[in-house]
């Protein structure tokens, strides 16, 4: 491992710094049977997808929230992408996206996902991304590099892009992405804002 790669923080590490925690008030239950899902490999197009995404040094959102349902989508030949790196300036607990330090954006990332969606045909494209409150404006402008680069890739592709809250920056980040819109503007909520603390502290 090269000794620049920033360090990322999983499960425990990541949520350790949290004020409030969360204490499960009985012991889990076992997951039924009808609700576990197959094992990745056991899919037709599984071990495609992954090719091309590591080809392509791209990031899914399937793969870095452990997403169980992996197997299923990535088996059918669809995936979230993930742009901005793998690396989430925030730790919510809900999430198992690794925290840290994350790189500056790869410039050249809107040409890999661009090429990649184009090589794939797809008709659809979901692009979301980490949290970036390290940067200006949270990421909105490369954000739209990638729709930019997708039209131009792909024109025919749908694009829904599922962005963060931009922390402070909403203004500049809806300005930026105004000029360059998607077909879809989606943001998860994830739950009331008396819960945002325990939930999804340092989001708003």
């Amino acid at each position: 491992m090269s000794s620049d790669k920033p360090h990322k923080q999983k499960g425990e590490a990541k949520t350790a710094r949290i004020p409030i925690k969360v204490v499960p008030a009985a012991v889990p239950l076992k997951k039924p049977s009808w609700i576990r899902a197959r094992a990745g490999n056991s899919h037709a197009r599984f071990g495609e997808v992954k090719r091309i995404l590591r080809d392509a040094a791209l990031h899914t959102v399937c793969e870095e929230a452990s997403c169980p349902n992996i197997g299923e989508c990535f088996g059918k030949g669809t995936a979230t992408f993930m742009i901005l790196g793998d690396l989430c300036t925030r730790r919510c607990p809900f999430c198992d996206v690794g925290h840290g330090k994350p790189l500056p954006p790869d410039p050249q990332e809107p040409a890999h996902l661009a090429q990649t969606v184009a090589a794939m045909q797809l008709n659809y494209v979901v692009v979301t991304s980490v949290d970036r409150d390290d940067l200006r404006d949270g990421g909105a402008q490369h954000f739209a590099d990638c729709i930019r680069a997708v039209r131009e890739a792909s024109p025919s592709t749908r694009i829904e892009i599922l962005v963060p809250d931009f922390r402070g920056r909403l203004g500049l980040a809806v300005d930026i992405l105004t000029a360059t819109p998607p077909d879809v503007f989606n943001h998860n909520l994830e739950t009331v804002p008396r819960l945002y603390r325990q939930a999804r502290p340092g989001a708003d």
